[in-house]
């Protein structure tokens, strides 16, 4: 178990379920709770409909039925979660998975959640295969009833309700015809009751700063339209190239031949590619870059943390953080744009008096990605509009933080 201040991150099996939660007071104080289904004995707390589970993943074993999905027909099997209680209300919730897709499958992720006054009805999050070229991997764009919305990789409680439980489901596809399977390894959420945006904190640890290598997005502009074109657009493949550039896991150069040239950084139109939603059609769907890093890093999930003290303990960890963050002009002192209405960067380290060490994509060249941040402003930024949401990735060499470690 991990627990980073009011952000619960748990792999704990499904807990029974909580008596209906009252509507919270607008001054609550922020909360988040994360948990992740990994293993066979998690697995089999949901209900399963022509899948099998065996070594931590889930795969089809007899499709229940056929469907046509995107101009195919496919054969389907079924596997839907227990509900889950995070202990508190909640107004928002973030799914992500990981999953390995042979050529003609993909996985489709939904969520529903639950009211006193009712439940929803199921929220597509994503249709995902790591490969385009068989299918298209796309959010499924605005759905809404009376109690919740969605929107590309959020759900979102309807104004005026409070959220107290969620189920997941996963539909695993393959094409009719084929034998093979995808295989989700993963599945995971985090359920946010959102405050006010807290005082800037305190540092908790002294100086440090991680060897995370420097790409900048700007260097790509107008590259590859088909893919949102680099430039301002591939903020999260890039902060997303640097992390697993870190960890020395990249895709092979194989993958990226096809990207014109010769430098190091061309494995960001490649990773640029491998997570566009051509739902929305753009790079930066959190999901969809989890999903593709955790298949090359061993484990990758999207979560949100309540400061940037739980960020220094992944620091300390040795695990970086690709950060959502957003500003207005002169909010964010040194940063190479104005403003911003959504942006990633990697958090990499902290100065001794806690100040943030950041690889921000946007700057012009690889040379200036490193910067150090102020960091009440880049607490800000992070917490006020994302609230804190970050990519998790990290390889068996980098295990998470524990609570215990952080006392």
């Amino acid at each position: 178990m991990l627990a980073l201040g009011v952000t619960l991150l748990s792999s704990a099996t499904e807990p029974t379920v909580a008596p209906d939660v009252e509507p919270v007071a607008a001054t609550a104080s922020t909360k988040h709770t994360f948990r992740q289904l990994t293993i066979n004995a998690q697995l089999r707390t949901g209900t399963s409909e022509g899948v099998r589970i065996s070594s931590g993943s889930l795969r089809i074993k007899t499709p229940v039925g056929t469907r046509s999905h995107a101009g195919k027909r496919w054969q389907y099997a079924r596997w839907t979660s227990a509900w889950s209680s995070p202990g508190h209300g909640f107004s928002e919730l973030i799914p992500s998975w990981q999953a390995v897709t042979p050529a003609g499958t993909f996985v489709q992720v939904a969520a529903r959640v639950q009211s006193s006054g009712g439940t929803s009805s199921w929220k597509t999050v994503g249709s995902w295969a790591t490969n385009d070229k068989v299918f298209r991997r796309t959010s499924a764009g605005t759905q809404s009833d009376a109690i919740a919305s969605a929107a590309t990789d959020v759900v979102r409680a309807r104004p005026g309700v409070t959220l107290r439980r969620y189920q997941l489901r996963v539909l695993m596809h393959r094409e009719v015809g084929r034998t093979s399977t995808p295989a989700l390894r993963s599945v995971q959420a985090v359920a946010s009751r959102l405050g006010p945006v807290p005082a800037t904190s305190k540092p908790l640890y002294g100086a440090r700063t991680l060897q995370v290598p420097s790409y900048s997005q700007m260097v790509h502009r107008g590259r590859y339209p088909q893919y949102g074109g680099g430039g301002q657009a591939w903020c999260s493949p890039t902060s997303l190239a640097m992390i697993l550039g870190y960890y020395g896991r990249l895709p092979s150069r194989s993958s990226y031949a096809w990207v014109a040239g010769s430098s190091p950084d061309r494995v960001v139109p490649h990773l640029a590619r491998a997570v566009y939603d051509y739902g929305y059609r753009g790079a930066g769907n959190w999901a969809f870059n989890t999903a593709y890093a955790g298949r090359l890093a061993g484990n990758a999930f999207v979560t949100r943390l309540a400061s940037l003290r739980d960020a220094e303990r992944f620091v300390a960890a040795g695990i970086p953080l690709a950060a959502s963050i957003s500003f207005g002009s002169g909010q964010l002192a040194g940063a190479p744009i104005r403003s911003t209405a959504g942006h990633l960067v990697v958090i990499s380290g902290f100065t001794r008096s806690g100040d943030v060490v950041v690889n921000d994509p946007a700057a012009p060249g690889n040379a200036s990605v490193r910067r150090t941040y102020d960091r009440g402003q880049l607490e800000r930024a992070w917490l006020t509009k994302s609230r804190g949401t970050v990519y998790v990735v990290n390889d068996a060499a980098h295990p998470l933080p524990s609570h215990r470690q952080a006392r």
